[in-house]
């Protein structure tokens, strides 16, 4: 494709040439770029826009939340059709009508589970790069035929469950399962069959992730958080965490560590927060303060603290 571009700017000749590829007018004799990053004007949409009269490819970018990655038509929303006048409102409705009958199973399958995806993902509270990868398990799920004889909000959760746990996003099961409404037990149950069948590799939930999120909750200073950190860590050392459900650890170093620092919380509080039960933080509890000798420690600080209260009383 010739270019009418006046002349090469280092051998002075006029046998120009546009590389579409690279978007760029190169000089057929010496091989001198003489413009860069030229658009193709034909590929611009054409039309009008609020700022003016400037052209400019449009679209919605492609999401993996879309059961169609956005790219479908739909002839509209029934609140808009209804807008209009009757015989245009029937002639839509029948065209909307048509459009839902031609869609296969899995498409109509994927338009209700990437809603409810949305919504729990929504209550959750979680990023746009989990509910883009818990959509992308799904649809794996889906195309190797692994939904059948489960509920799709069964799955839908183990998905979210299996992207959380991906990217190192602290959710509990109890969390998801207050989210979605399925049981505890069938997420965990589903979620084991999907990291199977899809070979999924996920590292262990660490306590630590669970830290910074209990103690924004419960207001706790970041010299409490810290500590926390170091009781884990010392916890970690000492085999403490293995076997044991991370969250419960996380609520029960937290606690220890509040202790210490004078930001006294009850168990049924930090219980709340951490979606357990005080039977499990005191159990856990006692395991920091026997296997890694607080109980000195908090002692030493609680005599502190009444002396210093008596001095004040006194003053």
């Amino acid at each position: 494709m010739a270019v009418s571009v006046k002349r090469c700017p280092e051998c002075g000749g006029v046998n120009l040439n546009w590389d579409e590829q690279r978007g760029e007018v190169y000089c057929n004799d010496c091989g001198t770029i003489v413009e860069e990053k030229m658009v193709d004007s034909s590929q611009e949409l054409q039309g009008s826009f609020e700022s003016g009269d400037k052209k400019g490819r449009g679209g919605a970018p492609l999401s993996m939340q879309k059961f169609d990655k956005g790219l479908t038509t739909n002839v509209g929303e029934i609140s808009d059709i209804y807008k209009l006048d009757a015989g245009s409102t029937r002639k839509f409705l029948r065209l909307k009508k048509w459009q839902e009958r031609v869609s296969t199973s899995i498409e109509r399958n994927l338009r209700l589970a990437m809603t409810e995806l949305r919504r729990v993902a929504s209550y959750l509270n979680l990023p746009e790069v989990v509910k883009d990868e818990a959509s992308r398990i799904y649809q794996f799920v889906l195309q190797r035929g692994l939904v059948r004889g489960r509920s799709m909000e069964s799955v839908i959760a183990a998905c979210i469950y299996a992207a959380c746990r991906s990217y190192n996003i602290p959710r509990t099961l109890d969390e998801i399962s207050a989210a979605s409404d399925v049981e505890r037990k069938e997420i965990g149950r589903t979620y084991r069959f999907i990291i199977r069948k899809l070979g999924i590799k996920v590292t262990p939930s660490s306590p630590k992730d669970y830290i910074h999120r209990f103690a924004s909750v419960l207001k706790l200073s970041p010299k409490t958080q810290n500590e926390a950190l170091k009781i884990l860590k010392k916890a970690e050392s000492s085999e403490l965490t293995s076997g044991r459900g991370p969250a419960g650890i996380a609520a029960a170093g937290l606690y220890v560590a509040a202790l210490l620092n004078n930001e006294k919380k009850t168990q049924r509080e930090v219980a709340d927060v951490a979606g357990i039960t005080e039977v499990t933080i005191r159990n856990r509890y006692k395991e920091l303060l026997d296997k890694l000798d607080l109980e000195e420690k908090l002692k030493i600080k609680e005599a502190e603290t009444k002396k210093a209260k008596k001095n004040e009383k006194e003053d």
